[in-house]
Order: C-alpha cells, then structure tokens, then sequence
C-alpha cells in the first residue's frame, strides 16, 4: 500500500478493489476445493469400504484355510472392487495371499493394523506410496456370527485402492478456479472502474470548487447528490461556502465603510487644519515675545497641528488609493537628476547618504510620486535605521523589458524578523513606544502603493552584515 500511495486515487481505489476481489476469489477457491475434495475422497472412501465389507460378510469359509483357499479368495475380491480397482492381500495365521503379484504392499502401514487390532471390525487409512501416488488401504476382518456373537476367524484382508481418478477430479476443479480466476478479475474492473468514478466524480467537483473559491467566486456551490458520506462533506462545503461569503461581505461593508469615513473626515479636517496652520505660524513668530511656558505651549500645540496636517494629508492620498482614483502624470525623467534633487531638497547632501547614480538613465515615471517613494525609503532609513544610508541606482534586463533598481541601505540594526512581513501594514510601528512619534505609520504603505501604481513591486529584508535594505524595482517605462 505505501508503494502505491504516491499514485492517484483512481488507481488506489481500483488497486483495492482488485485486491479484495482476488483475495474473495482465492478464500472461495481455497474454501470450495478444500470441500469438494474432501467430498470426492470421502466419497470412494465410503464405497470402497462399504464394498469391502459387503463382500467380506459373504464369503464362504471353509475353515481352516489353506493357501489355495486364501488364494482364491483375494483373486475373487480383487476382481470386485469399487469403485477402483482393488489390491487385496490376505493373511491367514503364516499365510499370505495377494492378487498381485507382490505378496504384500508398503501401503499396508504398522499404523493401520493398530488401527485394525483397536477396531477389529474395519479400519482404513489414506497414504501416499513413495512414487507419490495416494492410495486408501482398508484392513477388515473376517467373523462368523455364533451365537449372535461375532467371533473372529483369524482372516484378515487389506485392500488397497488408487486415487488417482480422485487426484484428477481435484485437479481438474484447480484448473477450472485457475482458468475462471483470470477472467473474474478482468471482469472486476468493469464495476471498480465504475465505483472508481462513483467516488471520484465528488472529490473532482469539490476540488474544482474549491480552486473556484479560492481564486474569489464566494458563490461557488456543489450539487449535492444522494445522502452517503460524500453528499454530507459537499452539503458542509455548501454551508461554509454560505457562512464565508456572508461574512467576506461583512467584511467588506465595514472596510467601505471605514474608508468612507477616513475619507470624509480628511476633506471635512482639511479646511479648519488650514485656517489653524495659518494661526500656528503666526504664533510661532510672537512665540520669542511671550514668556517661556506659553511660548513652550505654543510651539507644542504649532507641531502636533503639524503632525495632525501630515496625517489628514497621508489619510487622504490611501483614500485615493483605495477609491482606485491615483493617477500617473508621467514625464520623461533623469533618474540621476530626480535622486539628487530628492536629497537636496530634504538637505540630506551631507554624509548621511551616500548615492551611486549612474549617468544618462532616463525613465518615464510620475516625478513627484517618485518624489514621495524616494523620500519615504531615505528618510525612513535614517530615522529608524542609521547613517550613512546608501542609495544605489541601476538597471537590469529582464524577460519583459529594462527595470530600474534602487537599493536603499541603512547602517543600523536591522529589522526584526517578526516585523518584517507586517512591515508595509497601514499604521504599523515596530515599536509600541514609538506610537506618539512623528510618523503617522501610513508612510511604507504609501510608497508601496505608489510603486505599484508604476508597475514595480519593493521589497524589504535585512543586509548580508547589518542594516534594513530596500530594493525597488520598477519598469523604465510605467504604463499610465
């Protein structure tokens, strides 16, 4: 079984079905020879004693015998067997007799004449010579009723008998289970063939619906055929089918909904954040006339209605997003050129990063999402990670065109493996600490968007010797 466990179920079920038919064939055979030859056995056994007895009860007597007399008689009863010919030997005191020509037999075994001194009035045994051919011996003696009292005479005769016109018979019915065996398995794979498909046709159809679900059909359903087993597993496959598109629809409601409302209370934060910007930065130029602990409060409330400003903006750009409303305005770009901009703009041209730029790479891409993705990637490295960071750029060729690589590279101490599969997650921080920091938590999740909106995909791990490592990759030629 375990050799044929890698093979299809088709197989396995035909395989088994073959197997408890031939082992039902070879029980029946086993069971059917072994009763019909002990039939058949039986049979001659009965007849031949009974034959034997018959004739010994009728024999006329004349005692004492003599070795004529003794002759005589053996020669008349081999000449009557049944229902083979007989071999009879007589024994009379110290004479012997035989209808052959051999005056005694080496199927006449010691075990016999016991049998016959325990049970005077008959006894028989099966025995094979040494040639290997099975003879039934039977040894009976002769009584005279006296009396009504049988007596012995002191004749005892044993008759023996070939079997093999039995051996044939036996032979021809293992033959016959041999011959009819072949054709009874042939004949197997008709209805294992269909109980194969019986079985399979369920399991093919709930396989093929499961594909279905999990590529998204939530209506997926099986027809759902008799009451056996496999009826009640498509009739469960329905009912989760039922229970799981219900609640990706839940699901779904309450995720439209939370966009909605991120979405609206952006645009509905926008207009008084603007208003309140206004009033913060003319408060910070006053904040040098006014005593310390206003002017500390003052400068406090200016930079978290900061945060709150860059927040409302993040929120609004993943409501874009998700609304499916992000547009590339592509230009033809030097990517070198774009690079350095991006670093100088932030003032980061010192020795906190480093830049591999090569010359004359131009790419068609939305320059001011490039923007945001390249100043997302460094500033983050340097917050979170150290300096220097090391931004390389290149291309490589791929089956589908010419990419362009960025590698980002910090100096610190890496991610943690636990937070590197979360690390492109909305709001997500890998430190509980930091939650009050100056990250909204929407920054990677906003440049991986971005990167796809262009075609590519970035990819986050942790350097051969330390440091997080950002790889974008991306087509020189974004589709709009």
């Amino acid at each position: 079984m375990r050799r044929i466990a890698p093979l299809g179920l088709r197989t396995r079920l035909i395989a088994a079905f073959l197997l408890v038919a031939a082992i039902s064939a070879v029980t029946t055979a086993t069971l059917t020879y072994q009763q019909a030859r002990t039939a058949v056995l039986k049979q001659s056994q009965d007849t031949a004693v009974s034959t034997l007895r018959d004739q010994v009860e009728n024999l006329p007597l004349d005692l004492p015998l003599d070795q004529a007399q003794l002759q005589r008689i053996v020669t008349d009863l081999g000449k009557r067997g049944k229902p083979n010919p007989w071999n009879v030997f007589g024994e009379y005191g110290t004479l012997r007799a035989s209808s052959t020509s051999a005056p005694t037999s080496t199927v006449v075994t010691e075990e016999l004449r016991r049998q016959l001194t325990a049970h005077p009035h008959a006894a028989f045994q099966r025995v094979t010579d040494p040639s290997g051919t099975p003879y039934l011996a039977v040894g009976m003696s002769a009584v005279w009723l006296h009396n009504d009292v049988r007596e012995p005479t002191g004749l005892v005769l044993f008759a023996t008998m070939r079997l093999a016109p039995e051996g044939k018979t036996v032979e021809a019915m293992v033959e016959a289970a041999k011959r009819g065996a072949v054709p009874g398995l042939a004949i197997a794979v008709i209805p294992a063939l269909l109980a194969a498909r019986s079985v399979l046709r369920p399991v093919r159809d709930m396989r093929l619906a499961a594909q279905r679900l999990g590529s998204g059909r939530l209506d997926t359903r099986i027809e759902v055929r008799g009451s056996d087993e496999l009826a009640g597993l498509a009739r469960t496959f329905n009912e989760t089918a039922v229970a799981l598109e219900q609640s990706v629809d839940e699901l779904r409601e309450a995720e439209v909904r939370a966009r909605r409302f991120a979405s609206d209370v952006s645009h509905e934060l926008r207009t008084p954040l603007a208003g309140m910007l206004a009033v913060t930065e003319v408060l910070d130029e006053e904040a040098e006339r006014l005593d310390p602990d206003t002017a500390s409060a003052l400068r406090l409330v200016s930079a978290e209605t900061g945060k709150l400003a860059v927040l409302v903006e993040d929120l609004m750009e993943i409501s874009r997003f998700d609304a499916r409303a992000a547009e590339l305005n592509l230009d033809d770009v030097d990517v070198a050129e774009a690079v350095r901009k991006t670093i100088e703009r932030r003032h980061w041209d010192d020795e906190r990063v480093v830049m591999d730029l090569p010359w004359q790479v131009r790419a068609r891409l939305d320059p001011r999402r490039f923007d945001v993705v390249l100043a997302n990637l460094v500033g983050n490295a340097l917050k979170h990670g150290g300096a220097p960071v090391r931004v390389g750029v290149r291309t490589g060729e791929r089956p589908d065109g010419t990419r362009l690589l960025i590698e980002v590279a910090d100096s610190g101490p890496g991610i943690a493996p636990e937070v590197l599969p979360h690390i492109f997650d909305r709001f997500f921080k890998a430190d509980a600490a930091r939650t009050r920091s100056a990250g909204s938590g929407l920054g990677l999740a906003i440049t991986l968007e971005n990167v796809r909106l262009h075609g590519g995909t970035l990819h986050a791990a942790n350097g051969p010797a330390r440091g997080a490592v950002f790889t974008l990759d991306m087509p020189l030629e974004a589709d709009a």
